[in-house]
This record gives structure tokens, C-alpha cells and sequence, in this order.
């Protein structure tokens, strides 16, 4: 679908912005981490070029489209902390799916809950999407409470669809239409309400 550089997309904290060849480090820091890849289908990186090579991927899909891969950025260092991307853009549908992970450090901070309120704003208004997916490991509750937080709804669920770290792991499906993103910003502007 995009076949630019992504714009920025600015919050109170972040920055989401395109990945450059100074991110790697830091990128690194965030996958070579057990607890970030608990749930994800490989395991922690254990050398720098895989961080690279993640890199060379997004650069060549902001030429190419079909990745929406920005880094979560602090607005106040530009330091990287985690990831965020829409991929599998759908056109005709106008649907695509979500992805995103966020350094262990930065946790419980309502970070992630902040890039990803940004990125599905510009997703849903920007790139005129009608419906965003999510699957997750049923048992990251932190990750399901999140896609909760902002509005997705469970869907489906497929027993044993993944071999994660060498053991079976389910999936929990999770989709966000364009309706129910606008209800949500209706609901949290009106008096008397809270997000």
C-alpha cells in the first residue's frame, strides 16, 4: 500500500517515525530480550545483523509498500523502544493487520497504548482503512487487555496454530473496524466519560 517514507506521527511522549541505520543498537536491545519474544513465534535474537536485517526489510518496504513498519521513538531522546507496523494491506477491502512490540523497560507505562492510539488514528483517517487485525498468544493478557483498551473485539480463536519455543500455542484473533474506533472516540469525548 504505502510506497513513501511513512509520516511521523507525533504523541504527548513518542514519536513513531520511519527506522534508520542508526536504530539497530537499540532494536537489538528490544528482540534480544526473552520477555518482549515470550510470545512471538522465533526467539530472542542473539546478534546484531538480525536487527539489521529487520531494517534493511522496512527501508526496502517504504520503496516497495506492503509494511507500515515504524519505530517507537521518545519524543525527548529519539530514543528507539519498540515497533509498530500495519502489514497484509488488503486494498480492495481496505483492511490490514497490525503488529507491534515494545522494550521490556518500557512497560506498564502506557506506551504502547499511546503509539498505538496514534498509528490506528492515522491508519483509519490517512490511509482510509475499515478494518485492522490482530492475533495474539490467548495467554499475553497484557497484550489482549491493550487491543481491548483500544477497542478491538475477539473474534476467533484456533487451538495449537503455532509451535512457539518448542511448545504448541494457540491464537486469539482480534479485529478493530473503522465504527467501532469511531464509537470509542465518540464515547471518550462525551461528558462524564473516561478512557
Amino acid at each position: 500500500m504505502p510506497d513513501t517514507l511513512p509520516p511521523v506521527l507525533s504523541t504527548a511522549r513518542l514519536r513513531l517515525r520511519p527506522f534508520n541505520e542508526d536504530d539497530a543498537s537499540a532494536l537489538f536491545r528490544v528482540f534480544s530480550d526473552d520477555e518482549v519474544v515470550r510470545f512471538w513465534s522465533v526467539g530472542a535474537w542473539t546478534e546484531l545483523v538480525q536487527a539489521q536485517t529487520m531494517i534493511d526489510e522496512a527501508l526496502a518496504a517504504y520503496r516497495e509498500g506492503g509494511l507500515y513498519r515504524y519505530a517507537i521513538a521518545l519524543a525527548d531522546t529519539d530514543e528507539l523502544i519498540g515497533i509498530c507496523n500495519l502489514r497484509g494491506f488488503f486494498e480492495q477491502n481496505r483492511r490490514c493487520e497490525l503488529g507491534y512490540a515494545l522494550g521490556s523497560a518500557y512497560w506498564g507505562r502506557g506506551y504502547a497504548l499511546e503509539a498505538l492510539e496514534a498509528l490506528l488514528g492515522h491508519a483509519f483517517t490517512a490511509l482510509d482503512m475499515n478494518r485492522i487485525e490482530a492475533d495474539i498468544d490467548p495467554r499475553n493478557e497484557a497484550s489482549a487487555r491493550l487491543l481491548e483498551r483500544l477497542g478491538f473485539r475477539q473474534e476467533g480463536y484456533m487451538p495449537e496454530r503455532w509451535i512457539v519455543h518448542g511448545e504448541k500455542a494457540d491464537t486469539a484473533f482480534y479485529g478493530l473496524l473503522r465504527r467501532y474506533w469511531d464509537e470509542r472516540a465518540l464515547s471518550r469525548s462525551s461528558p462524564g466519560t473516561t478512557g
